[in-house]
């Protein structure tokens, strides 16, 4: 009789497999690359499954190797550059089973310079849950027909830079970097070293060929406040790890929270909520309306913000115009639901175009989050205010006026 395979030893295995070949930033990211690995042979089984997303701000991090070892430990891998959106959507309806795709040099498609590849987009947006199809074109020259096609599988990725926040949101992020000196593993090589990860691979999912029926039922026990999106991410991968049972468990959730936490950290927010909450805290301090100009007179000044040198739609980089400013307000609404737009102010004898508190205050309540704790001294500081037919925008080392009477062309240009 054939002894049972002792999961909680066969990940650790895994586990050290990555270690030789892999420096990753944290531990808690060997912890989330193993599991991960574990559930891609688990895909049959599962409702939804965790993007993987190796990432790193220059070349030459550890993020292609990452790939490279993962192909080795997962079922049925197959690592793309450049596939067409067809071939995807035909190999996960291949009968020989659903693939492990992994994506190399991802920002070629998601990037600046990453035009027409929409269709490639939305198989990798739609693909993470059970039961995602797409309706395509199939057939032989001019005998097309159309058919719902699938697109659901395990999908690992490595690229420079960030991706589009609806794949970040369902991903394990592991943001690689340059190995430091003192850092150092072991060289792959592929002809010796991709027979020992396939063992590997042979031993999991024998393995994971056991738990089918469990993993179905399986509601794991997510770590306090991870909810919604993050939740979906991780229920699979922690799955496995109640699964192997040992010391799985406990850090499976550590590597959910460290990881949830360092991305959450990590992430950018979208510019409209930057500016929302720039003029929240920065802008208006107490302060109940502001013309244009006033506004980007203080968003232009301050010195850890994009507003000097922004890009739109792949144009040169430029400062924040009234243009843009109203652009990027109008996304939002005013407590009546309808858009914020530029009014007309009174400021001494002109009404220059500018905005009112009053109109922000829902967008402010809904997007940005909660308002810090400010001294009276930096409550004040870089903060406009418009008194007795002047615009005053007071920082910490001079006072500027600019008299609503004299500025009246400036304001009028610009509003």
């Amino acid at each position: 009789m054939t002894e049972p395979i002792d999961g909680a030893a066969l990940l650790d295995q895994v586990e050290h497999f990555h270690r030789r070949f892999n420096v990753f930033p944290t531990e808690a990211a060997y912890v989330a690359v193993t599991l991960w690995d574990a559930h891609a042979h688990l895909m049959d089984a599962l409702d939804g499954t965790a993007r993987l997303a190796f990432l790193s701000p220059e070349p030459g991090s550890g993020k292609s190797r990452a790939l490279e070892i993962v192909e080795t430990l997962t079922p049925r891998a197959a690592t793309t550059v450049n596939a067409s959106a067809n071939a995807l959507f035909r190999l996960v309806s291949a009968e020989e089973g659903t693939p492990t795709l992994l994506f190399d040099e991802i920002d070629t498609v998601f990037g600046p310079k990453a035009g027409g590849n929409e269709e490639v987009r939305g198989f990798l947006n739609s693909g993470y849950r059970r039961g995602a199809k797409s309706l395509r074109c199939v057939g032989d020259g001019t005998d097309q027909k159309a058919a719902f096609l699938p697109s659901f599988c395990a999908v690992a990725m490595a690229g420079l830079g960030s991706l589009p926040d609806t794949i970040l949101t369902r991903s394990v992020i592991i943001r690689m970097r340059k190995k430091a000196p003192n850092e150092t593993c072991e060289p792959y090589r592929r002809r010796l070293h991709e027979k020992q990860g396939h063992a590997l691979r042979d031993q999991l999912a024998e393995w994971t060929s056991t738990l089918h029926d469990r993993i179905i039922d399986a509601w794991p026990e997510m770590p306090e406040g991870v909810v919604d999106r993050p939740a979906d991410v991780w229920e699979p991968l922690l799955a496995v790890a109640d699964a192997a049972g040992g010391h799985w468990p406990e850090r499976g959730r550590a590597a959910c929270l460290a990881l949830i936490k360092a991305a959450s950290a990590g992430d950018e927010a979208s510019l409209g909520v930057r500016l929302l909450t720039d003029l929240r805290d920065r802008v208006f301090c107490g302060v109940d309306r502001m013309p244009t100009a006033a506004i980007l007179e203080v968003l232009l000044s301050l010195d850890d913000s994009p507003w000097d040198d922004l890009s739109e739609d792949g144009q040169a980089i430029k400062p924040l115009t009234a243009r843009r400013l109203s652009k990027l307000l109008s996304q939002y609404v005013r407590p009546d639901n309808t858009p914020i737009k530029p009014k007309g102010i009174r400021v001494g004898s002109t009404t220059p175009k500018g905005y009112y508190a009053e109109d922000l205050q829902d967008a402010w309540t809904r997007y940005c989050p909660p308002d810090p704790q400010k001294s009276a001294t930096a409550a004040t500081a870089a903060t406009p205010q418009v008194n007795r037919g002047e615009i005053v925008a007071e920082g910490p080392s001079e006072t500027r006026h600019m008299h609503a009477e004299t500025d009246t062309r400036t304001l009028r240009s610009v509003g």
